[in-house]
């Protein structure tokens, strides 16, 4: 048996549970974190594709239908439940099992304890022996009967007279006979017709076994062929986890320095953002700058040009309202009313007291000479170049996980051929082989027994055929010879014969009835018993737990099982809790609890991730104090630019001329009055100068006005933006150089928290990886691995075979011969009573008148 040792071992190669030692590691308590809200959860280990163990295809279907004869199964069932209602003894089994462990002894019987078992065990069987008393009863009286019957009837009584007394029932009680008589014997022929099916369907039923025997053999075969094959896919699959750390170690820079870089970006990328937002600032201070310089200088030049056309217009328009024309009363009013507005052509603004901005935009020049963009650009550089910085540092800790990974393989590939597999695979499939040869072998053999036992079940069916065929042809010959009009010592023929035919049905059955009954009682007993001591308990697994039972066999051995297996009877391994995983298609590994016998898990601990690997993961370390996130001439340059003088200009001066307005009054709507009271004047030469008028002003407005006004709100949104911008500008800038340097002592100082946390969750990962192979290889030595259906469908088939087949049917054989056997009685006493009427007598009763 020691190929059988070598495949258990096999089969443990591959359980494991490698979670002690990393439950463990992932239970240390972690440091304490000055920033709680800098803890999160480590990122979800992505899940691997094992694929799927190579099934074994089992042929099977450990079911049986037994069809219209199940009917006859169950009457029978029922008729044992109402013989024996009683639950199954289980206590009572174990007790006698085990006070008579050392053999069964009379004078033990004696014993108090002894004794109330053997009264428990009568009061179980009770039923049982109630019906085989009144058997023996009847195989005992029924031979006495009947010579007592025999010899009562030469004595002529007992129905033995010849003559036959006239009465006026007669005709009544003849029909109530043979009616009795018939439907007895309708029943025997049922019970003949019960007993023949379960008689032909054990023979039916024996072939059928063979079907089961090859199919239970080819799952074997299916099973030793494919567990190498099963094995070996599970060794090979480590590869796929090996791979998976490889790449990820491969990737070690943008996976590790990736969740470092986004978990330092929400402090620093804020930062550089908040610099670069002022390079953009400065360049807009200098847009606004120029365009208030340049914006000044138009207005400058234009007011002073605009102030002489208006003057150059007032005195034009001054020495027209001059002309005698207007001195005439209905139009010196109107005259008057526009020399007194004359005074509104003038300009409102006055840029030339505002103070020049080219100091300020001089200094923003000189701080844009320095490319603060792209000093910060440097600084997003420097923090983007984190995984590449990540994975230089930790090259010579990749190179070596690399190297250990594959003497793990390698470890585990050695371990994997130093058992015999092959060669132990196939010394079972010899065995199985040779098996099959010797079972089948008994193949002529059985069916010769079994032709030997349908003869005799034929032949003791062929009793009661016997005596059916004098019933019903006593039947047949009396009731179609029976004539009315004829006295008794006239009787024809046919009926004479009918009766005789009775008599002999008569005699056969006091020959046949007692050894009927004889045989119908033993096997009542034994079949009876089997079913439900056996075949009930072993379909609802009551059976289980007596042989489950702790302590059955010996004081000192706990449990049966793995003491016949493993020589350990203290593991916890029974018959019903490998039966049901075995049932459930489970793997041999799971259901024979191989773990206790052999642990994998030391194993695996050793080798898929063992102490020296987790030293190395734990020894990785990342320095991050290389990082720059603005250099010092940025810096020099914000502060330059926060003194470069734009928070001192009068910012309020220039609004206040700019909301001015150019001139004193809209021009157009000047020019538009100025027509509207020429109008009103005689139309002659003065009405045509007034309007003359009003077209120079709107040209004015149109050529120098309207400039000017572009150029003042130009001025303004520059002013506006300016005074937006220089705001509070050394505060900000104070608050940017205070960011970037709470970012830089972060990474050069605190940054150690988050690249150990985020190296934990990495190497969490690589580690979770080795957790799914070894959580897979658990699950398919549960489930796929070796699964052992086969070994319950042998249980299943056996009791099929075994109750199904054979004792179901061998109950419903003595069922059906035994009711045959109790209506021979009845059978006697109507053939007796109404063979007198057929019979001719010899004497007959004769009233004179």
């Amino acid at each position: 048996m020691l190929w059988t040792r070598w495949l258990v071992l096999l089969l443990c190669w591959g359980a494991t549970s490698g979670e002690p030692q990393a439950d463990e590691r992932d239970g240390a308590p972690g440091e304490v974190r000055s920033d709680p809200r800098r803890q999160r959860t480590p990122p979800p280990v992505e899940p691997l594709d094992f694929g799927f163990v190579p099934a074994a295809v089992y042929d099977t279907h450990a079911y049986y239908e037994p069809g219209a004869i199940g009917i006859l199964f169950h009457v029978v069932h029922a008729f044992l439940y109402v013989v024996q209602p009683n639950t199954f003894p289980k206590d009572l089994i174990v007790k006698v099992i085990q006070q008579n462990m050392g053999g069964i002894k009379i004078e033990e019987w004696r014993k108090p304890e002894n004794v109330v078992l053997l009264l428990q065990w009568i009061y179980y069987e009770a039923g049982f022996l109630i019906c085989a008393t009144l058997g023996i009863l009847f195989v005992v009286l029924t031979p006495i009967i009947a010579t007592c019957f025999c010899v009562c009837r030469c004595c002529e009584n007992c129905g033995g007279e010849m003559h036959q007394r006239q009465r006026k029932n007669a005709d009544c009680q003849r029909g109530f006979y043979t009616a009795s008589l018939v439907a007895t014997t309708m029943f025997i022929i049922v019970g003949v017709l019960i007993a023949y099916v379960a008689n032909h369907n054990i023979s039916n039923q024996i072939k059928s076994t063979r079907r089961f025997i090859n199919t239970n053999i080819r799952d074997l075969k299916t099973f030793a062929n494919n567990t190498p094959a099963q094995v070996e896919y599970m060794t090979a699959q480590y590869t796929t986890a090996k791979n998976k750390v490889l790449s990820d170690l491969d990737n070690i820079g943008p996976l590790l320095g990736g969740r470092i870089h986004s978990q330092l970006e929400k402090e620093v990328v804020p930062s550089l953002d908040t610099a670069l937002r002022m390079a953009g600032a400065m360049r807009e201070t200098k847009e606004a700058l120029e365009n208030i310089s340049s914006s000044l200088e138009v207005l400058q030049e234009g007011t002073g040009k605009l102030q002489a056309s208006l003057s150059g217009e007032r005195a034009s328009l001054s020495n027209t309202l001059s002309d005698p024309a207007c001195t005439n009363g209905a139009v010196s009013h109107t005259c008057n009313t526009i020399r007194s507005t004359l005074s509104q052509l003038g300009i409102s603004a006055d840029f030339s007291r505002l103070p020049d901005v080219s100091p300020a935009l001089a200094n923003v020049n000189t701080v844009l000479r320095t490319d603060l963009s792209n000093i910060v650009q440097k600084g997003y550089s420097s923090f983007n170049d984190t995984p590449k910085l990540v994975k230089e540092q930790t090259k010579n800790i990749v190179s070596g996980v690399k190297a250990m990974l594959d003497k793990i393989g390698t470890e585990i590939n050695n371990f994997a051929k130093m058992f015999p597999v092959e060669s132990s695979l196939a010394n079972f499939t010899i065995f199985i082989n040779n098996g099959q040869k010797k079972i089948e072998s008994y193949y002529p053999r059985i069916d010769q027994m079994d032709f030997y036992r349908w003869i005799c079940c034929v032949a003791m069916l062929c009793m009661v055929v016997l005596v059916l065929a004098f019933n019903i042809l006593g039947l047949m010959c009396g009731i179609c010879g029976y004539d009315k009009q004829a006295s008794p010592t006239t009787r024809g023929c046919l009926s004479n014969t009918g009766g005789n035919l009775l008599m002999a049905g008569v005699g056969f059955s006091f020959i046949f009835a007692w050894v009927l009954m004889g045989i119908v009682s033993t096997l009542f007993i034994v079949g009876g018993n089997v079913e439900k001591l056996v075949c009930e308990p072993l379909a609802n697994r009551q059976l289980f737990k007596i042989i489950d039972t702790p302590f059955l066999v010996h004081p000192s051995k706990k449990n049966f099982l793995p003491g016949l297996l493993f020589q350990n009877p203290n593991i916890d391994l029974t018959l019903g809790s490998m039966y049901r995983q075995c049932h459930e298609n489970n793997g041999l590994y799971h259901a024979l609890q191989l773990e206790t016998m052999f642990n994998i898990n030391s194993f695996l601990n050793r080798t898929v991730y063992n102490k020296d690997l987790a030293q190395v993961f734990e020894s990785v370390q990342v320095d991050l104090q290389d990082i720059t996130l603005l250099e010092q001439a940025g810096r020099d340059n914000l502060i330059n630019f926060a003194n470069s003088g734009i928070g001192q200009i009068d910012y309020e001066a220039h609004l206040t001329e700019v909301n001015k307005g150019v001139t004193l009054v809209d021009l157009l709507s000047f020019s538009t009055d100025l027509e509207a009271q020429a109008d009103q004047l005689p139309r002659g030469a003065l009405e045509n100068a007034l309007k003359g008028h009003a077209s120079s002003i709107r040209q004015i407005h149109r050529d120098q006005v309207v400039p000017l006004e572009q150029a003042m709100t130009t001025l303004s949104q520059s002013i506006r933006l300016l005074q937006r911008m220089s705001s509070d500008l050394p505060v900000k800038v104070t608050n940017i150089l205070s960011a970037i340097d709470a970012a830089e002592y972060l990474i050069t100082h605190n940054a150690s928290h988050v690249v150990k946390q985020e190296t934990k969750g990495y190497t969490q990962s690589l580690v979770g990886y080795f957790k799914q192979y070894t959580e897979w290889v658990k699950n398919s030595l549960t489930a796929e691995v070796a699964q052992c259906k086969p070994i319950s469908n042998i249980v299943d088939s056996m009791e099929i075979v075994g109750c199904s087949f054979i004792v179901d049917s061998v109950n419903t054989f003595w069922f059906g011969l035994g009711g045959c056997s109790i209506l021979l009685i009845p059978s006697i006493i109507f053939s007796v009573k109404l063979a007198k009427y057929y019979r001719r007598m010899d004497t007959e009763d004769v009233f004179e008148e």
